[in-house]
């Protein structure tokens, strides 16, 4: 499925979830950005299409009167609590690994087309709900700006360009560079590939990328070496293991799912509560991760790791505060 398409699927699914009547099928036409710019016979065939493929993937899509009394027209609508899934549970390993798919789909540009849809409903005057959403949005943010257009370059097989900020270095260093994948490692985001000035694979912190990331090739021009495993390459690349330390921290129950995989042991405390031990190498990133589940999760120690969790939320106050 091309983004494309995903994105005209995921319109029109928010537009027919959020409304509390039926749309009718010219106003839908109005409202998805694809089907305005279809000739009528060639939006019809693409609305049957859409149609058709959302409920083969089980999403139920109910015809029915537009207005009261007048059977005339006919409109669509999702019904939310045919839509929603019953409530699921999955182990920390599952957790864990559906909040990177998370994180990859914040940065998926899904997020402006749902403003977009959600908006025109609203400005045509239809009644909207859209706490249905909950059901659609992934709530793990990704805060570097480089993640989507090195994502995108990784897909398409793109060479990029961009100034790298090493610790300790005087200053940034321009990269030119072909990305692999991406990756969550050791509870940042990296990405992993071959290092065209270096000659040589390197693996970069998303997060001391200083500016914008520049795209300087056209799609396929470089193939990622066969049998490559990028998470072995992130271990190979990586700090020392020599360098690892433990934090303890106390994880309320059925939260911190992340923390919970990786521990090396975890022990009930107060009622609704359990202690869990956790290696780290990089302070900041454990501090970051901490500070992300709120107050689901709080930092016992060692203190430098409370003080570093406790500045990180400082800072958050502060910038709420402007």
């Amino acid at each position: 499925m091309t983004p494309r398409k995903s994105e005209r699927l995921m319109n029109l699914v928010i537009c027919l979830l959020v409304s509390r009547h039926f749309v009718p099928k010219a106003k839908l036409r109005q409202l998805v950005e694809d089907y305005r710019e279809q000739a009528p016979e060639a939006f019809e065939k693409m609305f049957e299409r859409d149609k058709e493929e959302l409920r083969d993937l089980g999403i139920p899509i109910e015809i029915g009167s537009v207005a009261s009394g007048f059977d005339d027209e006919v409109g669509y609508r999702i019904r939310r609590s045919e839509f929603e899934l019953p409530p699921l549970t999955f182990t920390a390993q599952e957790a864990a690994v559906l909040g990177l798919a998370a994180r990859v789909w914040q940065h998926a540009s899904l997020a402006e087309a749902t403003s977009r849809a959600v908006l025109k409903l609203g400005a045509d005057g239809l009644d909207t709900d859209t706490t249905p959403l909950a059901a659609l949005e992934p709530r793990l943010p990704a805060g570097e700006p480089a993640f989507e257009p090195l994502w995108r370059a990784v897909q398409a097989r793109t060479v990029v360009s961009f100034d790298y900020r090493r610790p300790g270095a005087a200053g940034p260093q321009h990269r030119l560079f072909e990305p692999w994948g991406i990756l969550n490692w050791r509870g940042r985001w990296y990405v992993v590939g071959h290092d065209q000035d270096r000659g040589a694979t390197r693996m970069f912190r998303l997060s001391r990328i200083v500016g914008s990331v520049q795209v300087m090739s056209g799609p396929r021009a470089f193939s990622v070496p066969e049998g490559v495993d990028i998470r072995a390459e992130a271990a190979r690349l990586s700090s020392p293991e020599d360098h690892r330390r433990t934090a303890r921290v106390r994880v309320r129950s059925g939260a911190g799912n992340g923390l919970r995989r990786r521990a090396s042991s975890i022990t009930p405390d107060a009622p609704g509560w359990d202690v869990a031990e956790v290696a780290f190498h990089d302070l900041g990133a454990l501090a970051d991760e901490i500070a992300g589940y709120a107050a689901d999760v709080v930092a016992l120690d060692p203190p430098d790791v409370r003080e570093a969790v406790i500045r990180h939320l400082k800072g958050l106050l502060v910038e709420v505060v402007r």
